[in-house]
């Protein structure tokens, strides 16, 4: 966080209000994370909210490494399916910003986003000398729009998704949440949220609320550990989620609407976190706001499979009930973490899978796909557009998909399109050459992995020298081309495939199959060229 000097033009439009909002990127965060979530007290008091008032969104708050989003999606469409008005938080974005804030399960609209955005800003900024020039950095203020905005919309609860950690995120400003969540554990962020599980377990537990309850997935025994710790000392009740066979031999086989094994376990963890806050709703309008769990409750047991058809109340709260588990089979109208997307002959799949288990599920999936599609059609070219931001191993990344067997990888950095004039800004060009620096490491690792799979691996089925087909663009649009053989690559090793070989060998099969990964960036600057739709 630093002062913001710069005089805002408030010509109160949508593409201002992005330009203004992307000038907080450049506010740097506080170096101790703990005086990060106390400025965070301020800017809410600037803004005109309480933290009471946050209370009244009746808030499911949800952490964790793998899969805090999708839970979070299933979480927001259970609960929306049982007649509630919902509100929905969540990062990053694909495609544009307003999908970080929805309302009954649809983005804001341009105009109810430029309202509010405006509103809040206004006040931060009218307030801001008093204050030390101190404005929120961008996930900040984009956090306390999504309070603004779930308060005026008068949404029945707000699903929230942490951003990083929790025990320090900016969201744990919420008080008293009606019932948290913590997905998968594993290694992400390590310089923020430390070198061990342990570490993260602690900083993701820092959402537990005395007397709110929680759950969670089966974990680790050493992070689990430090859950149950953590929720005994905060006084929180917490238990671990069945799994979701538990629930079919109840009400039948279950088909979620995304894809992968990986999933089953968040659906079940939603499903935990619906019935709990329609529990809690129940009795709220049965004891006048009376709170229905008491601190010191049971720690880490195993949370029952509850079976709608014996769920007590009356009739309407056993639609209800039954609602919670059937409509964990729904169909997101958006994007989540792997999807595929057909255009002609191309067929594209996209995951945002950025760690190592999250790959390793992204495989299994992709793999998965691959399999059932040959089975009834013949085989088509396995393509591999990839990269990475931030501290991410690119290389274990790499390793894990060497599996799949691509004929080609393309490597491209978030780039939506290069500028068509030459002349850009001098700081640009040196972005872009840094970018392009980045991905060219990728692709050496890439060929350093294949030149070592080949030596170990004589009978691997590979298309000639695996070595030579990997290609490097500038960015997405140009990769994207150069898939529909409209563009060359910027940088191919000495003795790689030309356009006719290329060709040569689309016609031979036909089809592509092309999978986008590494990065939510890179998945939502794909789906920006190939659903432009997706932008309005």
């Amino acid at each position: 966080m630093v002062s913001q000097t710069v005089v805002v033009n408030r010509t109160k439009t949508f593409q201002r209000a992005v330009c203004v909002l992307n000038s907080l990127q450049n506010n740097g965060r506080m170096k101790n994370p703990g005086l990060q979530l106390q400025a965070m007290q301020g800017f809410l008091h600037r803004t005109g909210i309480t933290v009471g008032e946050l209370d009244k969104l009746n808030i499911i708050h949800v952490t964790g490494t793998k899969g805090k989003g999708s839970t979070c999606a299933f979480t927001e469409r259970i609960i929306r399916n049982c007649g509630f008005r919902t509100g929905f938080y969540s990062s990053p974005h694909l495609v544009h910003v307003r999908e970080r804030i929805r309302i009954n399960g649809w983005p804001i609209s341009m105009h109810l986003f430029t309202k509010y955005f405006w509103e809040a800003y206004e006040r931060l900024d009218d307030t801001k000398d008093a204050h030390g020039g101190t404005m929120p950095f961008y996930f900040q203020f984009l956090t306390l729009l999504a309070f603004h905005v779930f308060l005026q919309e008068r949404v029945d609860l707000a699903v929230i998704e942490v951003g990083i950690g929790g025990q320090y995120d900016c969201t744990n400003i919420i008080r008293k949440p009606w019932v948290c969540g913590i997905t998968s554990l594993g290694f992400d962020h390590c310089s923020l949220l430390g070198d061990t599980m342990e570490k993260i377990a602690w900083q993701k537990a820092g959402i537990f609320k005395p007397g709110v309850p929680a759950f969670t997935v089966r974990q680790q025994p050493s992070p689990l550990t430090i859950l149950q710790r953590r929720a005994e000392d905060i006084g929180c009740p917490l238990d671990v989620s069945p799994e979701l066979d538990q629930y079919e031999a109840v009400v039948g086989p279950m088909s979620l609407g995304l894809s992968g094994k990986h999933q089953r376990s968040n659906a079940s963890l939603a499903l935990q976190l619906s019935y709990s806050w329609l529990q809690r709703h129940k009795a709220e309008e049965k004891r006048g706001g009376l709170s229905l769990v008491p601190a010191g409750c049971r720690l880490s047991s195993q949370a029952a499979p509850f079976q709608p058809s014996h769920a007590k109340g009356s009739s309407k709260n056993e639609d209800r009930n039954k609602q919670v588990s059937a409509s964990v089979c729904w169909k997101q109208s958006g994007w989540d973490e792997a999807r595929t997307l057909k255009c002609g002959s191309v067929t594209y799949y996209l995951d945002g899978a950025h760690t190592t288990a999250s790959m390793q599920a992204c495989v299994c999936w992709f793999r998965q796909e691959m399999m059932q599609r040959d089975q009834t059609q013949s085989r088509a070219l396995k393509i591999l557009l990839f990269n990475t931001t931030g501290e991410r191993d690119s290389a274990a990344l790499l390793k894990v998909l060497l599996t799949c067997q691509f004929d080609y990888a393309l490597f491209c950095p978030n780039v939506a399109e290069t500028p068509a004039d030459n002349t850009a800004h001098h700081s640009i060009s040196v972005c872009v050459q840094r970018l392009l620096a980045h991905c060219r490491a990728n692709q050496s690792s890439w060929q350093s992995l294949n030149a070592a799979e080949t030596i170990h691996h004589h009978q691997r089925h590979l298309v000639t020298s695996p070595v030579s087909h990997s290609l490097v663009f500038p960015c997405i649009l140009s990769a994207l081309r150069w898939i529909n053989q409209e563009e060359q690559p910027v940088s191919k090793p000495a003795g790689s495939v030309g356009s006719t070989e290329f060709s040569g060998r689309l016609r031979e099969t036909g089809t592509m199959s092309v999978l986008v990964t590494g990065s939510l960036y890179l998945v939502g600057g794909v789906l920006k060229h190939l659903e432009p739709t997706l932008d309005s």
